[in-house]
């Protein structure tokens, strides 16, 4: 894998893809946020988002990975974290928008195999055209790491099931049309279920959820109080709602990366032309070893989170088993990608320190890359017990 600010990916096919999203986020996308006034601190709406999902859809973007009789490519895992990354690199606001990570298939595209013919016709197949969209709710304030803490409970009535219950940081929650709540079957201590609930449901409210660090009004709290669920949205068989919903967390763990990739080689690019063209003293930036250091740190960490981020990506897509690698992975480049901003901000100066500087709010979204999906103390952990059974 060699080192380049727009890497050409291998094979034909894949290189055709990437040229082409480039260019409409570099382009059309890019017109649209001017045309309307979207900011990163913008207070998105559903609005300014269903015309890139169907935008996106119309481009064949949206839903990409799935297989083709939903409509996608049936990307591998490594092409979809090819693109993920050029999202990530791209300084797009709306770049959640354009493969389905805000409320589309990027989320719920792998529940598909577990869906009924009923839950694909009225959920899935609307949100993989982009005609609905969904969030995840599973987090609870004292239920994060340790999910089996949740207090939700579901309690069987009948033809339904009657949730109660706060969940928190259900990510697409302001622009989302129902949820994929995880709920612990009432009376017991470790059986969990999933449903769909539709967020306008009686007994169902969606309330504003927590401004993260990053700034993003992405974030809602769903409350649910006797809420009535029929029964045909049970997803899977009861007590399994748990293993559905975790069931693919080596695979996200490791597509999560990509993202974080992309911020961190756009952060990298900022800084080396801001080291060419700010000038003190007369002479720029880039003539001073102390900023050279700095910048070759920097690419020398984002070649290794690279490279070891597509070495596993490559072993997962020869079926090989990759929980020691997915740890290592996210671990590796959450620190990295922090570390890379961390040294963009110190180039940038005051500049980078100034609210509305893209640097600026990449160093907060950077920062949170520590925390969301698994903190590194987590990772940490889970490589300990890796080693702990290696022969």
């Amino acid at each position: 894998m060699t080192f380049s600010f727009r890497p050409v990916p291998d094979g034909p096919r894949l290189a055709a893809l990437v040229d082409r999203l480039r260019d409409y986020l570099d382009n059309e996308l890019a017109a649209y946020e001017r045309a309307n006034g979207i900011t990163h601190d913008s207070r998105l709406t559903r609005a300014d988002l269903e015309p890139v999902w169907k935008r996106s859809r119309e481009l064949g973007f949206y839903g990409i990975h799935l297989p083709e009789e939903y409509g996608g490519q049936g990307l591998t895992h490594t092409q979809l974290a090819t693109l993920k990354e050029e999202v990530g690199a791209s300084g797009r606001v709306l770049g959640h928008s354009v493969l389905g990570d805000m409320g589309g298939p990027l989320r719920a595209g792998d529940i598909l195999r577990h869906a009924t013919g009923h839950q694909r016709d009225t959920y899935l197949l609307p949100l993989v055209r982009g005609e609905r969209a969904c969030c995840f709710s599973l987090t609870e304030t004292d239920a994060g790491s340790d999910v089996r803490a949740m207090r939700t409970t579901a309690v069987r009535d009948g033809d339904a099931y009657r949730l109660t219950g706060h969940k928190v940081f259900s990510s697409a929650g302001p622009f989302a049309d129902f949820a994929i709540v995880v709920a612990r079957m009432a009376g017991t201590d470790d059986t969990y279920s999933a449903f769909f609930v539709d967020l306008d449901s009686p007994g169902c409210r969606v309330a504003e959820g927590a401004t993260p660090m990053s700034g993003e009004h992405i974030e809602s709290d769903i409350v649910l109080e006797d809420c009535r669920v029929p029964a045909a949205n049970l997803l899977g068989e009861e007590g399994r709602g748990l293993r559905i919903a975790l069931g693919r967390v080596t695979v996200n763990r490791l597509l999560h990366c990509p993202s974080a990739l992309g911020a961190a080689r756009r952060a990298l690019r900022l800084s080396r032309d801001r080291a060419l063209t700010r000038t003190v003293d007369g002479q720029p930036l880039m003539a001073l070893q102390a900023i050279q250091h700095k910048l070759a740190d920097m690419a020398a960490d984002l070649y290794a989170a690279r490279s070891m981020t597509y070495a596993a990506l490559a072993a997962l897509d020869r079926g090989e088993d990759v929980r020691t690698e997915a740890f290592l992975c996210k671990l590796f480049v959450a620190e990295a990608a922090f570390r890379i901003l961390d040294q963009a901000v110190q180039i940038h100066g005051k500049e980078g320190l100034t609210q509305g500087n893209e640097i600026e709010y990449l160093f907060r979204k950077t920062r949170m890359f520590r925390v969301l999906t698994g903190t590194s103390e987590i990772q940490r952990n889970g490589i300990a017990r890796q080693l702990a059974t290696l022969a």
